[in-house]
């Protein structure tokens, strides 16, 4: 098991993909694909396991199959029709971030559908694959099972050295009932580790799972209350007492604060009927 630092827009901790045996979970973005090559050395992965579609996590994907004829790509019904046409992907990506879509992902290419197999719940291979819908409502999460490693993408949160847990709640499909099921769901693995996208691997699996709880209690209630300025400025002071600059620096690149509002404000809105 293998864990290769994209050094995201040359800042270490932001964005790791995980190499376990001929599995490479989550590419990471294209913008970092010279990256993840070098850090593979060589090696061609069997399968790419998405967690996820979204850009930091999958956006290398296409890229990487052109390149790979015989890779096969793992991927949550909802999301296997956006990477076979990232069109209506990239439009809702552009919404958020306008002109810095190159510079943050880089090119997204389409990846055939016959490369694609459109998961389900159960065994496949070494690894259990389950539902983990909150973050995003095509979210899955492996089970390692020869390791007792979770590959838990951005269910199990963001946790970048020593500062707080953090959920990260962009729009557009946040829905936190689905997400504390879905933690619920990664408790009762009882696995030996956590294996995040966001970043590293941790141990102290309740601990971890309990963090993202704490983050949504304390802060998704405030984020219907508050304006987004404000909202973001008492986010930054809290994570700013907890850990040092750099690495909030790189919490905040990882789960952008600005955007973590904005998908708890439309998951108020939805709750509300606004």
């Amino acid at each position: 098991m293998r864990l290769i630092d994209l050094n995201h827009l040359g800042r270490a901790r932001v964005i790791g993909s995980w190499l376990v045996g001929d599995v490479l979970v989550d590419p990471g973005p294209a913008s970092c694909l010279d990256t993840l090559l070098a850090g593979l050395d060589g090696d061609v992965p069997r399968v790419i396991a998405l967690t996820h579609i979204h850009l930091d996590h999958a956006g290398a994907t296409g890229s990487l199959i052109e390149r790979w004829p015989d890779t096969e790509v793992w991927v949550h019904r909802r999301g296997a029709r956006h990477m076979a046409d990232p069109s209506r992907l990239l439009d809702s990506a552009t919404r958020l971030y306008g002109d810095d879509m190159e510079r943050l992902w880089g090119e997204i290419r389409p990846v055939p559908e016959d490369r694609i197999r459109v998961l389900e719940e159960g065994r496949l291979g070494d690894f259990q694959v389950a539902e983990t819908p909150g973050h995003a409502s095509h979210h899955v999460c492996y089970l390692h099972e020869p390791s007792g490693t979770i590959f838990a993408g951005d269910t199990a949160g963001v946790r970048i050295g020593d500062a707080p847990v953090q959920a990260p709640t962009p729009p557009p499909d946040i829905d936190l009932e689905a997400w504390a099921e879905s933690l619920d769901r990664l408790a009762a693995w009882d696995a030996d580790r956590l294996a995040i996208t966001h970043f590293g691997s941790y141990e102290d699996v309740t601990a971890q799972l309990d963090g993202v709880r704490l983050w949504i209690d304390t802060w998704a209630l405030p984020a219907r209350e508050l304006d987004q300025d404000a909202w973001v400025a008492e986010h930054g002071a809290w994570v700013a007492a907890r850990t040092d600059a750099e690495t909030a620096a790189a919490l905040v690149q990882a789960a952008p604060v600005d955007q973590c509002w904005l998908g708890l404000q439309r998951y108020w809105a939805k709750r509300e009927g606004r």
